[in-house]
């Protein structure tokens, strides 16, 4: 009688690790290879056009490459400064990099899982500043904006020191001093028979700005300035 003979295969701990790993890397190409999927690239692109920031006090700084080549040249920005991820580079040859474009002008390129290492640490998808540091930041930027539209009037000099300083000037039009002094918290109009259309505009501060047909004829100050 004859007898079959089994064959009896063992794995040992090595091998069956082994085997996890093949599987593992199958699964995820990208992490062992930075080969991707279809799927997977459809999935890195649409990060495509969104705005992240650096965080200044992570104790941790991204880098970001010059080229997207893992021989290119790297470089760190400053917390606090944001950018696009503009588009996703390399998806023909499976190697792809998000290209970035920053605030200030400056592009880079960096890996998707770079990127991914990092979010939530020192890349966020919110602004880093507290509510009152976004609105001294949102203030500081108008100011920087007002100061740079006065400066390029064809105004003598002195109107330009008085506008910086927030003063109006006999002569400004309204749309002028909307720039140089702010909206007003009231406006009043008078219409007089064979008199010039004549609006107030009341500040906060109690002063009073007089116009004669879209012009600043003179400004009454508050009581409380005198």
């Amino acid at each position: 009688m004859l007898k079959r003979k089994r064959t009896i295969v063992r794995f040992t701990a090595g091998a069956a690790l082994a085997l996890l790993g093949l599987c593992f890397i199958d699964f995820f190409p990208a992490l062992a290879s930075h080969h991707y999927t279809e799927q997977q690239l459809d999935a890195l692109a649409t990060r495509v056009g969104k705005i992240y920031w650096i965080k200044a006090a992570s104790g941790r700084s991204p880098a970001f490459a010059s080229t997207p080549s893992d021989n290119a040249g790297l470089f760190r920005m400053q917390g606090n400064t944001s950018f696009a991820i503009t588009e996703l580079v390399g998806r023909e040859a499976r190697d792809p990099y998000y290209k970035v474009k920053f605030n200030s002008g400056r592009e880079g390129y960096i890996r998707p899982e770079a990127f991914f290492e990092e979010l939530n640490l020192s890349i966020v998808s919110v602004h880093p500043q507290t509510g009152d540091e976004q609105k001294q930041a949102a203030a500081a930027e108008e100011e920087e904006k007002r100061i740079a539209w006065i400066q390029a009037q064809p105004w003598s000099l002195a109107v330009k020191e008085a506008a910086i300083k927030r003063q109006a000037v006999p002569g400004m039009s309204t749309d002028e001093i909307r720039k140089v002094v702010g909206q007003p918290a009231r406006v009043s109009k008078a219409r007089r028979p064979q008199a010039p259309a004549e609006e107030q505009w009341l500040y906060a501060d109690g002063s009073v700005l007089v116009f004669h047909n879209g012009l600043l004829m003179r400004v009454e100050p508050s009581s409380k300035r005198e």
